[in-house]
């Protein structure tokens, strides 16, 4: 029988996590460099990378750079490599939610919309491939939501991306789990970051939230903990292609 804390110990591993200069990313990236990864963190903020990069300490260097500009990628893919080598880990959190109703969408925010939320997970994930087939092993994390399954007031955009991110998901799987590569995808329910901002700065749309869960309370950062780390070890060496909802039973109901 395995070792249970080798299952979960990600010692002599490299993770890229996008979107880590806040919320659920930055969450990412301290658990994983607890669990003793080499963190690569990537976000546009220069001076909220460098607070995580604090925070962590030696395990940890953080890349600026823009995951939806292609013309880049080349560049950006050989910054993150760069520190400790290719990652063996990428955990997509970079995201984006407009918040326009459909009629309003506009093309403007509907093209960033997929760009971030959908298409750079995967030309992401697609460059760093061919180190992780070298080594016959990989973890690719994407984030959905709530809304890969169920549709909000104003969420049309973003949840086209998310229910893209559900099938881009099973599709990773299938083309690179033969290599030892998985694809899984974490769902979060309601947690209190910038990008639900507007969600709990009203108590009773909160409120509402949290009677909707089975557990009846909104998510805490600690919740992302156990799922994050169990999607990027040796623990989920036999799960890929899934969506694990991490919103306490919102979707259940």
């Amino acid at each position: 029988m395995a070792d249970i804390e080798d299952l979960f110990h990600l010692g002599g591993k490299v993770a890229v996590v996008t979107g880590a200069s806040s919320g659920l990313g930055r969450r990412a990236a301290i658990t994983l460099a607890a669990a003793g990864a080499m963190v690569v963190g990537v976000a546009r903020r220069q001076a909220e990378l460098e607070s995580l990069c604090r925070e962590i300490g030696f395990a940890a260097t953080g890349v600026v750079g823009d995951v939806t500009d292609r013309e880049h990628l080349p560049a950006l893919v050989a910054a993150v490599s760069a520190p400790f080598g290719p990652p063996d880990i990428v955990v997509h959190a970079a995201g984006i939610n407009t918040r326009q109703a459909a009629d309003d969408v506009t093309p403007e925010g509907w093209d960033v919309t997929l760009a971030l939320n959908l298409s750079a997970p995967f030309f992401l994930s697609q460059a760093f491939v061919p180190a992780m087939k070298e080594k016959g092993w990989g973890r690719i994390v994407n984030f959905a939501s709530l809304q890969s399954t169920r549709a909000f007031p104003g969420g049309i955009a973003y949840g086209a991306t998310k229910g893209g991110i559900a099938q881009l998901t099973r599709a990773m799987a299938e083309a690179w789990s033969p290599h030892g590569i998985t694809a899984n995808a974490i769902g979060p329910g309601f947690f209190p970051t910038e990008l639900t901002q507007a969600v709990f700065a009203d108590p009773d749309r909160a409120a509402r939230n949290a009677a909707q869960t089975c557990i009846g309370r909104n998510g805490r950062m600690e919740d992302i903990d156990g799922p994050i780390l169990f999607l990027c070890s040796d623990a989920s060496a036999y799960v890929t292609g899934q969506v694990l909802m991490v919103d306490g039973g919102f979707t259940a109901k």
